[in-house]
């Protein structure tokens, strides 16, 4: 019998408190099946940028109208995110995840053969849906994988993959694209995809289902309303079509006002408003969106320093840029075997301080300043981060009912995801405000703005009470 159909007929939050981990061995090969898919997901978010110019050269498109190829990726994530955590609670998150690596291996394959922009943007599309269902429920099975009392520590390495896929990414694009065509930027994905499908469908636990039904009205209304919120964050950078973009908006929050006014009446909702009245969860939240978003302010602003006022090339650039993501690397498992033993929300402080301390340290950075002054600020941003992120994920999953394991994993998504698209379209409005003073004057406000978050995020971690997972 295999292990889905040992746990078919469990459904429900008793049956998800019989589960208290994995053997060692089968929970380390678990591991290994999310940090394949994960590992994945995120380099295709990442890799993509560096080679844009070649794609839009090579299908005869402009550059502008390349950028759709990340776009319609990171849109159909963030619109799927939590539709795919409530399938997870209604299916069980094995299926949602083996599910979503299917799609995006498959659509990989399709991205690699597309003979046109439109083709393309279709199958990132729905490489993106894929993403989603591997991004959605992976913390979610992490409390499934490992026993209550070393979440922090799978919740750790979770983080650690996470990192070390992100600081890969531009090296890896580069790589690739030294020896090949762009398409195979996407074929590499097909043999670690089987790989990983393999693994996962060994190892990966069957979970409890809860035996609700989906909610396709509020799976579209949120569709809508993050959907329009992306497009209307990325276009509101633009002058000229900034207009367009504050309508955008304002219709994405018209639309989220019903949304959230429906998931009010909901026992289970899909937007996990049920959730967010616990204290612990909703300050955690809180902070998730202010940290990504002073991360991604910095991550936007520095390589314009870099490139436009001390006049580095590309490569420098990148060189000078690796700190931040090796130390986050560095800093992540430890923090999650910190999180196991020391109350996380003081963990998260800490943290998000020693990030703020670093983002101001950049912002006071010396008018010739060495590899070396650029160095150890970075660094420090990103041990502050690396110590705050796993205990962060923590209190985000074990604040959580067990049964509601699926809503709370796609909210710490869709958290990252939204604070980083703030993060993005700040810089760009400051850009925007400031182009008569210099590149110099407006990427130091951009900088003093991620510490002013850095540190509101550090007073909200501080506030969060232990929860007991």
């Amino acid at each position: 019998m295999t292990q889905e159909a040992d746990t078919q007929a469990a459904s429900g939050p008793d049956a998800a408190k019989s589960m208290d981990g994995l053997p060692p061995r089968e929970r380390m090969l678990a591991l290994l099946a999310i940090a394949l898919a994960m590992t994945m997901a995120v380099l295709d978010g990442a890799i993509v940028n560096v080679a844009l110019p070649v794609m839009a050269k090579d299908l005869g498109v402009s550059p502008s109208a390349a950028i759709f190829v990340v776009n319609g990726f990171q849109i159909a994530v963030t619109a799927c995110l939590l539709p795919f955590a409530s399938l997870g609670d209604i299916l069980g998150y094995r299926r949602v995840y083996l599910g979503g690596l299917v799609l995006f291996t498959a659509a990989s394959l399709a991205c690699a053969l597309s003979p046109s922009l439109g083709w393309l943007v279709a199958a990132r599309i729905a490489q993106g849906v894929g993403a989603a269902g591997i991004m959605s429920v992976n913390i979610a099975l992490v409390r499934f994988i490992y026993p209550s009392r070393l979440i922090g520590r799978g919740v750790g390495n979770v983080a650690l993959i996470v990192a070390m896929a992100s600081a890969a990414g531009p090296t890896v694009a580069a790589a690739i694209l030294s020896v090949a065509t762009w398409p195979w930027l996407f074929l590499v994905n097909l043999p670690v995809g089987v790989v990983a499908f393999a693994v996962a469908l060994r190892t990966l636990p069957a979970t409890p289902r809860s035996g609700a039904r989906f909610d396709g009205v509020s799976a579209v209304l949120n569709a809508l309303s993050f959907g329009l919120l992306i497009i209307g964050i990325d276009g509101i950078g633009q002058a000229e079509g900034r207009a367009i973009a504050l309508l955008e908006i304002g219709a994405a929050l018209a639309v989220g006002t019903v949304f959230v006014l429906t998931q009010l009446r909901r026992p289970a909702p899909l937007l996990p408003v049920d959730l967010l009245r616990i204290p612990a969860f909703a300050l955690s939240m809180a902070t998730s969106v202010a940290s990504f978003a002073a991360q991604m302010m910095a991550y936007v602003a520095l390589p314009f320093y870099f490139q436009d006022v001390m006049r580095l090339s590309e490569t420098q650039t990148g060189f000078l840029m690796t700190p931040w993501p090796i130390a986050i690397a560095v800093m992540a498992p430890i923090s999650g075997r910190l999180a196991d033993r020391y109350a996380p929300g003081l963990l998260g402080g800490v943290g998000l301080t020693l990030l703020a301390l670093g983002l101001a340290a950049v912002a006071l950075l010396p008018a010739d300043p060495s590899a070396v002054d650029i160095g150890w600020r970075l660094t420090l941003c990103g041990l502050g981060f690396g110590l705050f992120q796993s205990p962060n994920n923590k209190v985000i999953i074990t604040s959580a009912p067990r049964h509601r394991s699926g809503g709370a994993s796609g909210m710490q998504s869709t958290a990252r995801l939204t604070g980083q698209s703030l993060g993005a379209a700040l810089v760009a409005v400051i850009f925007g405000l400031g182009q008569g003073l210099g590149p110099g004057p407006a990427i130091t406000v951009a900088l003093w703005c991620a510490c002013g978050l850095a540190a509101l995020g550090a007073a909200a971690s501080v506030m969060r009470r232990q929860p007991q997972g």
